[in-house]
């Protein structure tokens, strides 16, 4: 299968080996011609996935046009890059491609809407989208660690595709219709891995870190299924399963930012000092923006944000949310069925 990576992070040099290895007919392409030439000739980027080589077979380029024919395009740039790569694309695609997201957040240029909703409107909804996401850090997957994802698609012809291709003895690929339960699981679970990461940094211990994981998979069920998505999705791969290996990892930047800024330094300072994008960091701003005139109580996120972008004391904020109002733990509305 002819197949076209565009995005030659961490992600794209990963999943990019991978599927070279499952036998497909791989491209890369990069927007930056010295990383482009770096990985022509050494065949790794030692600083972003040391010891992770691509294939002698694929093939490296500068030029977008080389999605044009392929019969599956990825898409693995940051959340921020994505709709500018999108509309590079746009020329080179046709109805019988299939566009698959590695890319996980929001897109701030367009309301903060889901990425795969951004695509859809690029792409004029004729290209099949399929979300690729769940507990997978790039440095595990290019080393081949058993890994378990999620091809999430309202078309199940193209998620199972994607599944077909992506698939081998240690990596795993499930299918779902919940596209949108699926993204957000993986763009919410950064702000919950920054919380982790800060508590942490604080010296606080892993009862607090219990805590606000147990808690955010709620605050991120609850937004998810107010933006449309299943409930039962936030308890798979792309929920709970992302959280989990984005808050106790020590691949997660998100984490380490966290730990930074738990430890004293500023946000800026910690995203300064981790290096790359730290998708956590928008997510928080994002769910801010996307939930300021809806009443949907998502009190780490708010914490997050209040942390991150109006200078809250991290004291102030932990007070703040230990003291809230007394509450079940279960949704009202799924508690229907218990008489007390």
């Amino acid at each position: 299968m002819k197949i076209s990576m565009i995005g030659s992070g961490s992600w794209g040099i990963a999943a990019t080996k991978m599927l070279s290895e499952n036998g497909h007919d791989l491209t890369l392409w990069s927007f930056d011609e010295k990383e482009a030439a770096l990985l022509q000739t050494e065949r790794e980027n030692p600083a972003l996935l040391p010891g992770i080589r691509l294939p002698d077979t694929v093939r490296v380029t500068t030029d977008i046009a080389c999605a044009q024919g392929a019969e599956i395009v990825v898409i693995a740039t940051p959340s921020f890059a994505v709709f500018e790569t999108a509309q590079k694309l746009r020329p080179y695609l046709n109805k019988k491609q299939v566009v698959v997201l590695l890319s996980k957040g929001f897109d701030k240029n367009s309301g903060y809407s889901l990425l795969s909703d951004l695509l859809e409107r690029v792409f004029l909804g004729e290209v099949p989208i399929v979300a690729l996401t769940g507990p997978s850090h790039a440095e595990e997957v290019g080393r081949g660690v058993p890994t378990a994802v999620v091809a999430a698609s309202m078309n199940q012809a193209a998620a199972e595709l994607v599944q077909t291709a992506f698939m081998n003895p240690v990596f795993r690929v499930y299918t779902t219709p919940d596209i949108v339960g699926a993204e957000l699981g993986g763009a919410l679970k950064n702000i919950m891995a920054l919380a982790v990461g800060i508590s942490d940094g604080a010296g606080y211990g892993d009862n607090t870190k219990a805590m606000l994981m147990t808690r955010g998979i709620t605050e991120m069920a609850r937004l998810g299924v107010a933006l449309g998505g299943r409930p039962e999705t936030f308890t798979g791969l792309s929920g709970i399963g992302d959280l989990i290996v984005t808050c106790i990892s020590q691949h997660s930047r998100n984490r380490r930012a966290g730990l930074l800024i738990g430890g004293g330094l500023s946000p800026e300072e910690a995203i300064q000092q981790v290096g790359a994008v730290v998708e956590g960091y928008f997510a928080a701003q994002a769910v801010h923006e996307l939930t300021r005139d809806k009443e949907i109580e998502l009190p780490i996120c708010q914490a997050v944000y209040q942390l991150l972008y109006e200078g809250a004391s991290l004291e102030d904020t932990v007070h703040q949310l230990m003291t809230r109002d007394k509450k079940r733990e279960i949704e009202e509305s799924w508690m229907q069925h218990i008489n007390w």
